[in-house]
C-alpha cells in the first residue's frame, strides 16, 4: 500500500474537495483522483460518495480514515526514529473565543513554549459560528468555544467544563448585596465583551425576553481590562468566574444578585472527526485541558 495514496485521501478527506487537495499537495487533479481510484481499488470499498461535484465519506470511508491517519502517524514516528529527531515540531491553529485568549497566552503559553519550543500557535479569535465554518474548511486544527453545549457527531469534544458567569462590580458598590431586578442592572453602565460573543450573547438573549437591553459605555474581548475599569468603579460587567475570582479574592471586586438571569456556559475544545491528531496537535490539548 502506498503511503502517499493515504495522505491523499487524508487530504481529500480532511478538505472536502479533489482540487483543495490537489493544490495543497502540490499535484494534479487527476493525479489525486487515480490516487484515490487506486485506493479503493486495492481496499475494494467506495471511499467517497460523489453526488454533482461534491464529494463525502461513505460509512466504510470514515472507518478507513481513521486506520489511514493511525498508518501515516506510525510512518512520520518512524522516520523521526531512524533520524534520531526527538523534539515534536510545527504549527497548531486554534480558533478561539476572544474572552479565552488571555488566559490561552498569558496562563498556559509559556509553560507550552519552555517545554515545547518547536511548537508555533496561531490563535484566531471568533465567534463561534465563524470557529466551526473555519474547522470545517480545515483552516484550523482545533476550535476552544465559551458558549452553550454544543454537540455534533462531525466534532470531537477533547475537554469541557461548565463555567459560572456573574455579574460583577466594584466592591464597594452601593449594589452589593441587594437582590436585583432585570429591569434595575440594565440601568447601570456595562462593561462587556462584543456583542453576538458567546456568553454576552446569552445574556442579551435573556434580557429581549424581558424587552430589556444592556447599553455598554465599553465593548472589548479584553477580560482583564474589563475587571481593572469595573474595580475602579466605571460599571458592572458580565463576565466568567475564572476571570473575576481573583479581583473577588482580593477585595477589590463583588458579585452582585440579579434574579432571572441564568446563563448556562461550557467551555469546550473541539477538532474535528475526521482530522489526523497530530503529536503536535496532542501536545496542545494535553495543555489546554490541565485544570489549575
Amino acid at each position: 500500500m502506498d503511503i502517499k495514496n493515504l495522505n491523499t485521501f487524508i487530504q481529500v478527506a480532511e478538505l472536502g474537495s479533489f482540487t483543495q487537495a490537489a493544490e495543497k499537495l502540490g499535484y494534479s487533479q487527476s493525479t489525486v483522483s487515480f490516487q484515490i481510484r487506486q485506493l479503493e481499488t486495492e481496499l475494494g470499498v467506495s471511499l467517497f460518495d460523489r453526488i454533482n461535484h461534491t464529494i463525502a465519506l461513505t460509512d466504510k470511508g470514515r472507518e478507513m480514515l481513521r486506520y489511514a491517519h493511525e498508518i501515516s502517524k506510525l510512518a512520520v514516528d518512524m522516520g523521526k526514529s531512524a533520524s534520531g529527531e526527538q523534539e515534536v515540531r510545527g504549527l497548531v491553529r486554534i480558533a478561539i473565543a476572544d474572552s479565552l485568549c488571555n488566559w490561552l497566552l498569558s496562563e498556559r503559553f509559556a509553560a507550552l513554549h519552555t517545554r515545547y519550543p518547536g511548537i508555533t500557535l496561531q490563535v484566531i479569535p471568533a465567534g463561534t459560528e465563524e470557529m466551526f465554518r473555519l474547522l470545517n474548511r480545515n483552516e484550523v486544527d482545533l476550535v476552544f468555544t465559551m458558549d452553550h453545549h454544543i454537540y455534533h457527531r462531525d466534532y470531537v469534544i477533547v475537554d469541557e467544563e461548565q463555567m459560572h458567569i456573574h455579574f460583577v462590580a466594584a466592591a464597594d458598590s452601593a449594589l452589593r448585596g441587594r437582590l436585583l431586578t432585570p429591569a434595575e442592572i440594565v440601568n447601570e453602565p456595562f462593561l462587556l465583551t462584543e456583542k453576538g460573543m458567546s456568553y454576552r450573547r446569552l445574556m442579551d438573549e435573556q434580557l429581549a425576553r424581558l424587552n430589556l437591553e444592556a447599553t455598554p459605555i465599553l465593548e472589548s474581548g479584553n477580560t482583564d481590562l474589563l475587571c481593572k475599569l469595573v474595580a475602579q468603579g466605571m460599571g458592572i460587567a458580565y463576565l466568567p468566574e475564572y476571570v473575576t475570582e481573583k479581583g473577588v479574592a482580593d477585595g477589590t471586586l463583588c458579585y452582585l444578585q440579579v434574579e432571572g438571569i441564568h446563563t448556562e456556559v461550557w467551555k469546550q475544545l473541539f477538532h474535528h472527526r475526521d482530522k489526523w491528531v497530530s503529536p503536535q496537535m496532542k501536545i496542545v490539548m494535553e495543555y489546554l485541558t490541565k485544570r489549575g
